[in-house]
């Protein structure tokens, strides 16, 4: 009997870096259902894979046995050798413009290798970290990062809102991002709140990154009568997201875990390139500024398409 295939993927990189790597996971795991796949990443980020049953295992980028693949000439026990020839494919998209890892792993067991540089894309993010995956018969270009959580995680982030106070399916706003630089403007947010909350229960997400907006939130949700999910860890948060009817957030981890939910979803860009950095999916929209400064990006755009965007998902069901 013919064993099912072994995988090992190294990812590192933020949350929407890992995001935009679903669509290799799930490529993997739709190509070879009981394929084992192993993931090393930074934790806190990439259990949303785990959450979603896209990898077997995952260990951690940010451990010291890790960190001697960084370097020249490094000792690697024979225990690491054995484990990392025991897979048939290892793909890194780890940054390694010197080629060290690659040369270390090559050296340590690894017996086909996979890579692709996750700097510079000539067309969007995740056509390029798929591109690999042509050497093993799978075309995913075009393909949209979907993350489908265990069914008792939704139901977990359903009584989390229930906790809150939040009745129905509420839509879900997160004004940060991990660069003052990408954020809309909070006046703005302020402004589609209200008209979005005489129609529809509202919450506020806080990220990790948003401590320098935390107070403002935290008035907004007060005036709105909106709750607030904040200091959760990213599985959690998906879950409550998984609950809401849309979001609206600019370019940030958090705007595209909600698309990968398959939320609908407004996210307002401005100095990134959404050709590049865009979340993708269905009831994906995107709105850019005329400029790089999201002050030019206009209220009345956000709101149409906020409204069109709801009207849609009620007319769908």
């Amino acid at each position: 009997m013919i064993r099912p295939p072994r995988f090992l993927v190294l990812r590192g990189g933020a949350i929407g870096d890992f995001i935009f790597t679903l669509p290799v996971l799930q490529a993997l795991r739709r190509q070879w259902p009981e394929a084992y796949i192993e993931l090393i990443g930074y934790p806190h980020i990439a259990r949303l894979a785990v959450a979603a049953g896209l990898t077997d295992r995952l260990r951690g980028l940010d451990t010291a046995g890790m960190a001697r693949f960084f370097g020249l000439h490094p000792q690697i026990d024979d225990e690491t050798r054995r484990h990392l020839a025991s897979f048939d494919f290892v793909i890194s998209f780890l940054h390694d413009p010197d080629g060290i890892v690659r040369d270390n792993l090559l050296a340590n067991g690894v017996r086909r290798l996979l890579y692709r540089s996750p700097i510079g894309p000539a067309g969007h993010i995740v056509d390029h970290l798929v591109q690999p995956l042509e050497s093993l018969a799978i075309y995913e270009a075009g393909a949209a990062p979907t993350l489908t959580l265990k069914p008792e995680l939704v139901d977990a982030g359903r009584a989390r809102l229930d906790a809150l106070g939040v009745q129905g399916r509420p839509v879900a706003i997160h004004c940060g991002s991990g660069s003052a630089r990408k954020n809309w403007p909070l006046d703005r947010f302020a402004r589609v709140a209200e008209v979005l909350a005489a129609t529809h229960p509202l919450v506020f997400v806080l990220g990790e990154a948003d401590h320098p907006i935390a107070d403002a939130i935290h008035s907004l949700a007060r005036t709105t009568g909106g709750a607030r999910l904040e200091g959760l860890d990213l599985v959690e948060l998906a879950g409550a997201l998984a609950n809401c009817a849309a979001f609206l957030g600019n370019d940030s981890g958090i705007t595209h875990i909600a698309a990968a939910l398959g939320l609908p979803t407004v996210a307002l860009f401005g100095p990134t390139d959404p050709a590049v950095w865009g979340p993708r999916g269905r009831r994906v929209r995107i709105l850019r500024s005329t400029s790089d400064r999201m002050e030019n990006l206009d209220l009345d755009s956000v709101l149409a398409a906020m409204r069109e965007l709801l009207e849609t998902t009620a007319s769908d069901g």
